[in-house]
This record gives C-alpha cells, structure tokens and sequence, in this order.
C-alpha cells in the first residue's frame, strides 16, 4: 500500500509503537474521567481530552505518511512559524495560571510553546546534518545555542519554565549525543548558571521561585507552597498495590489534590489505581522509548538520526519532570505527563512527534521491527 509519496509504504509502519501509545491515552482518559467526577455531574475536561485523542491518531497517521526528506526541507520554515507565534502570544495571548502563553480561538485553547518543541527538534537536526559531522567546532555550539535561546527566551517572558527547561534538555541533549568538545560542555554549564541567576532576578515569576524554594524544604511551607507537593505524595503513597480503584482516591476526589487532571496526573493514578498500573505505565515509556532508539540506530542520515533522538529526549525529559515533582524528588514546573495529562495542545503534540517518528521510520529501508 502506498500513502502520500511513492517511496512509503505501511510495511515499515511500527504499528505496536502506536497500539502501546492508544493503551496509554486510555489510561490518561481513565484518570481524567476520574478527576471529572468530582467535579460534578457535567464533564468538563473528559469530552476535550477525547476530542484531542483522536484528533492526533488521525494527524500522527497522516504526518506519517510525508517521507522525512518533507520535514528536512521544512524544517526552517516550521523554526520561523514556531518564533513569530512566541511573539504574537506574548502581545495578544491569554493568561492562563500566570502565564501569558496561550491563544483563544472559537472555545479552543492552543498553545505556541508546544510548536515551539518540534520546531527545535526539526532545526536542530537540520543544523546537525548541515555541519556535516563537524561538531567540534564552536560555531556548531554557538549556532544551536543561539537558535535555541531565542525561543527559550520567548517562552520564560510568558513565563512558562517548564516548556524553557524542555527546549533546553532537548539543544543540550543532542549536543551531548553529537560528542561536543568536553570544554563546551564545562563553559556551557557555568554559563547556564549565570543565565538561571539572571532569570531568577528578572524573569521568574512569584509563584516559580516559591516552588523551587519549596522543594529544598518541603516541610518550610506545609500549607502554601509546599501544599500540593504534600498532597501529591500522600496520593502515591495511598495507592498501595492495586489502588483504592477508579473515583474512589481521597486525595483527587476530595479536592485536596490541586490541578489533578495536569501536573498530578501521576498522583491520581498511583492513588486510583495503584502500583500496578503505575508499573504498566513505566512499562509502555520504556517500550516506547526503547523502540525509539531502535529506530534511530537503523537511520542512515544524520537529519532522521537526530530527529528521533530529539524526540526521545523530548519524552524522556517530559516524564521525569513530571514525575519527579509528583514524587517531591523535583520542582513542580508544570510539565505535562505525556499521554496521561490533560491538555489538548499537549496531546496533539505528542501525537505529530509520533508521525514524525513514524516518518522516519517508514522513510528508512531495510528497517527491521522484530
């Protein structure tokens, strides 16, 4: 069968990587339900979550099908889109929990930062394949630097430090991957000091520095800052084994778990449903991120190499934030659980970066996935 172009075909389609993912969705739906229950009787945040679940199925198949070559080609163009939209949101968008980072359009909410990931994945490649294994010079570092710090500095004047400190784990990751120069790294690091003292000094917002502050001392401020990490905690430690079950968490169902359906999505399952399910869940992200790494080592150009390692660094980076502060081994930065949380924007996100790795894939001959 041949899907938009001549040289794809679904025999290189990794349709289990897919499956996994749909499996993992539910989930997030299972737990959004939830939180929605106690809410009240009208749905608010369920019908929108599956809106967007099939909404991104349908545009991952059909991203899928442009040979990667498409998105090489692109991939300045989508850098360009993603800044002006940076800027345009910081002039006429909506104010959301504090931050300036969204655009309301007809009752639907969407939001730039998260063009803002795949435009840095697909640049970033491109720049990598264009300096042609040349990644020991400083002009490599400065020009990723650069591009990258341009709509890292868009996003913190939102301020939104969560998607700031994604975009950064995404440029330094690949850099890392690219075997950069050991003294690059060390000036790369005290630099990123001096950068994080200065946002902290004039870009930071109230709320942000509270959380940081929080988290070196959880037990300095029980019931501010430090009260939905508490919460948080209490939720995971209940679920025990197979969890209190659906509707039935304390925690989640009683209010005392804030923004359950977003950066405590984790927390509602690990209550809800338990170590098994959290089990189940840590199981699919290494599946899929396992699968990843599969298909990146049987890419025969550095542009797909890089894209697919973008993107796991990407995922990776999203769970472990997540997860971490959900846990209080991290700051709460509002960084959405991939699949699971709520957030249409983030959601549809998640699936493009899936078509494109399925591009990748499919674009890749010879590509084996026993």
């Amino acid at each position: 069968m041949r899907f938009f172009g001549p040289s794809l075909s679904f025999r290189n389609y990794d349709w289990l990587l897919t499956v996994v993912i749909f499996v993992l969705s539910s989930i997030g739906l299972a737990a959004i339900y939830s939180v929605d229950l106690s809410l009240g009787e009208k749905l608010i945040f369920f019908p929108t979550q599956v809106v967007a679940l099939f909404l991104g199925l349908v545009i991952s198949l059909v991203i899928s099908g442009f040979h990667i070559v498409t998105y090489q080609s692109l991939s300045r163009l989508i850098y360009i889109i993603a800044f002006v939209l940076l800027v345009v949101v910081l002039i006429f968008g909506t104010t959301v929990r504090g931050t300036t980072g969204w655009f309301q359009i007809a009752g639907f909410s969407f939001q730039p930062a998260e063009v803002a990931k795949i435009a840095l994945i697909l640049f970033l490649a491109w720049l990598i394949h264009r300096h042609g294994q040349r990644f020991d010079t400083w002009q490599f570092v400065f020009s990723s630097g650069f591009f990258s710090a341009l709509l890292v500095g868009l996003i913190m004047l939102q301020p939104d430090l969560g998607s700031s400190l994604i975009l950064v784990s995404i440029w330094f990751g690949l850099l890392l991957l690219t075997g950069v120069k050991k003294r690059y790294v060390f000036l790369i690091f005290f630099l990123g000091i001096g950068v994080f003292f200065v946002s902290w000094t004039f870009l930071f917002a109230d709320y942000q520095k509270d959380r940081l502050t929080t988290f070196l001392s959880l037990d300095s401020d029980p019931l501010g800052a430090g009260y939905n990490v508490s919460q948080s905690i209490i939720a995971v430690g209940s679920g025990n084994f197979f969890g209190r079950g659906l509707g039935f968490g304390s925690q989640s169902q009683l209010h005392f778990l804030p923004e359950a359906q977003t950066d405590f999505i984790f927390s509602v399952l690990a209550e809800e449903l338990g170590f098994v399910a959290v089990l189940t869940i840590f199981s699919i992200y290494f599946f899929m991120l396992w699968r990843f790494v599969k298909i990146a080592k049987g890419c025969s150009d550095d542009f797909s190499t890089y894209v697919v390692l973008g993107v796991t660094i990407y995922f990776f980076t999203q769970i472990v934030i997540n997860v971490g502060g959900a846990i209080g081994s991290l700051p709460v930065t509002g960084v959405t659980l991939p699949f699971l949380s709520y957030g249409g924007s983030s959601l549809i996100a998640n699936f493009i970066l899936i078509g494109i790795v399925q591009s990748v894939s499919r674009s890749t001959p010879f590509t084996s996935h026993s």
